[in-house]
């Protein structure tokens, strides 16, 4: 029984794959955001109000596609083997690697809020889009900093 389950930490490769697929996908998907914005960008001679909110949607495009890459190396070292990266792009702990995720939801949380803020045509409900937003945020940065460790 310990050698099956020994042997069955090999399932984390499942994760591992979905996770590097994903992040090559979302690689291509900022690609493709970056050349539109570009093409954007000299069709309308920069005039376009929604320019500068485009390229911090790209910035987040490419965060999320570097968290996944992040995450599917770091369970591959959590779970398979040891790889030859520096340390800042690894995750030791699930507990880490939680927040980390954590991070990277508020990031685009207020990477959210900033488009949103562009269009601003209720104040209320901007307001109470970035008080929740606001909530989620310091929830997430207290189960990071107050939550159980590994």
């Amino acid at each position: 029984m310990a050698r099956l389950l020994e042997k069955s930490r090999y399932i984390g490769i499942i994760g591992v794959f979905s996770l590097l697929l994903a992040s090559g996908v979302a690689f291509v998907w900022g690609a493709v955001k970056t050349v539109a914005a570009i093409v954007d960008i000299v069709v309308s001679r920069g005039k376009d109000p929604y320019i500068p909110v485009s390229l911090i949607a790209i910035v987040d495009y490419f965060l999320i596609a570097t968290a996944l890459f992040v995450f599917a190396v770091s369970m591959y070292e959590m779970f398979i083997a040891k790889l030859d990266l520096p340390e800042w792009m690894l995750a030791n702990n699930l507990s880490e690697l939680k927040d980390k995720l954590g991070g990277v939801i508020i990031l685009v949380m207020v990477v959210t809020f900033l488009e949103h803020l562009v269009e601003w045509t209720a104040p209320t409900e901007s307001f109470l889009f970035a008080l929740a937003i606001t909530v989620v945020s310091l929830a997430l940065i207290a189960l990071g900093r107050f939550g159980p460790k590994e």
